[in-house]
């Protein structure tokens, strides 16, 4: 069977696309997966841990009124952080984690396991929110696995749409999740319930 990241790698190279990464809880483990792929440096040549806020707005310019706003586990900080690293590594995609990966951390608010995830395609931005449930490794590996399945469904969508600037993203069962929204102006933001253990 394929993996995420060889998928990733064939939708790259299908249309020509450059790729960056943005993670927080996930540490750098989303980069870590399409390395494992050869060939894939010809469509990803950098990527960034920005585990603390200050290295959010220092690495990538995350605009910090965002983080103080909304959080830096949001749906808004998740948009941003993608936009911006696609932004300043001058690619066309880039994906995004941000969220609380535990044991320790969580509160009734932002409970361990909680994740969100963007994705920014051509200027393009959607996010989605994720309430993993498991270990840190195991939640830091399903958002991991979650970022590059929303990219390749971006492109998906995009491919089927044959439109410049036309996103719709479905989940596995063919269902329309409702867009909030938040995040930005024309971002739109999925909401993904308790994954159980889909790990």
């Amino acid at each position: 069977m394929q993996s995420i990241e060889e998928r990733t790698y064939r939708l790259l190279k299908r249309y020509r696309y450059t790729l960056t990464t943005a993670e927080s809880a996930t540490g750098g483990m989303i980069a870590s997966m399409l390395v494992n792929v050869p060939g894939i440096s010809e469509f990803f040549e950098q990527g960034y841990v920005t585990y603390s806020d200050a290295a959010k707005v220092a690495m990538i310019s995350v605009d910090p009124r965002t983080i103080e706003r909304y959080g830096v586990v949001s749906a808004e900080t998740a948009a941003d952080m993608a936009r911006s690293a696609a932004r300043t590594a001058g690619t066309d995609a880039a994906v995004s984690v941000t969220g609380v990966a535990g044991p320790d951390g969580g509160t009734e608010e932002c409970p361990v396991g909680l994740v969100y995830i963007g994705c920014c395609l051509c200027g393009e931005t959607v996010t989605e929110r994720h309430l993993f449930s498991g270990d840190r490794m195991q939640v830091r590996r399903a958002a991991a696995e979650a970022a590059l399945t929303l990219l390749c469904a971006c492109i998906g969508e995009r491919e089927q749409s044959g439109e410049e600037h036309a996103y719709a993203h479905h989940s596995g069962n063919g269902t329309e999740h409702a867009a909030s929204d938040r995040g930005g102006d024309g971002d739109k933001t999925y909401d993904r319930p308790d994954q159980g253990d889909a790990f």
